[in-house]
């Protein structure tokens, strides 16, 4: 199957292009993180603020860094106001770096499995008799002999089951650096590594690959990934680990 090159494929243009911006990202991303204490200027009183650092870091990625209030103790009764404390949060450090008490986060690593496994097994099926494997013969010139060698060499069914964990543990990953949980936020951040990496691809290959291989081969992965990010964005972490949801 060769959609297990294509996939660790994905993953290794995907790093090359985005490992510069993703660490610059994950850098404005700690630096605005956290509860800040600051003086409130419409009544002079300290109050709790925390920054949007998810979109602190996307807009930093391209300027400089657009701040924004992400919740602070006085909302949602005073959630309209002009924010004029921005100045004085960014000179205040964050509360939990003074006082040390910044936890890292965990990877969940059974629901990883659970996904990578169920992203394997529903390959196993796509690219069976029954459904999609003799079209992916004929698109790629495939005799019966041909195929049969190749389901049965170790080589392609171990790197599917790298391509699925090292899939699932980068979405893992990214969910719990931007403290994302639940099933839509799982879908959402998986599919947009599998956009990156498809576009990656695409560059790459360009016309190379033929079009009725790139159907099914791109409906199998998107399936794939949107059924993995379900898989780590739903399963309660509070089974596995000891963190509350």
């Amino acid at each position: 199957m060769l959609v297990l090159f294509w996939v660790l494929l994905f993953l290794a243009g995907a790093c090359l292009i985005l490992l510069m911006p993703a660490l610059w990202g994950k850098q404005l991303y700690n630096t605005y993180r956290g509860v800040r204490a600051v003086n409130c200027p419409e009544t002079h009183a300290p109050v709790s603020v925390r920054f949007n650092a998810l979109r602190a870091a996307i807009t930093g990625l391209s300027g400089p860094p657009k701040l924004r209030l992400r919740n602070c103790s006085r909302w949602p009764e005073r959630e309209d106001c002009g924010q004029e404390c921005i100045p004085d949060a960014v000179r205040n450090a964050p509360a939990q770096d003074a006082a040390g008490s910044l936890t890292k986060k965990r990877i969940p690593h059974l629901p990883v499995l659970i996904a990578a496994a169920a992203a394997w097994v529903l390959g196993l099926a796509w690219h069976s008799e029954y459904l999609f494997r003799p079209r992916w013969m004929a698109a790629l010139n495939l005799t019966d002999r041909q195929t049969r060698d190749l389901v049965e060499l170790w080589t392609p069914h171990l790197l599917t089951v790298a391509a699925c964990l090292l899939f699932a543990y980068g979405t893992a990953w990214v969910m719990n650096w931007l403290g994302a949980r639940g099933l839509l936020q799982g879908i959402r951040v998986a599919v947009s590594l599998w956009l990156v990496m498809a576009a990656a691809i695409m560059i790459a290959a360009r016309s190379a690959i033929p079009r009725e291989l790139l159907w099914i081969e791109g409906s199998y992965t998107f399936l794939a990934v949107v059924l993995m990010g379900a898989i780590i964005g739903r399963l309660p972490r509070r089974l596995f680990l000891k963190d509350s949801e």
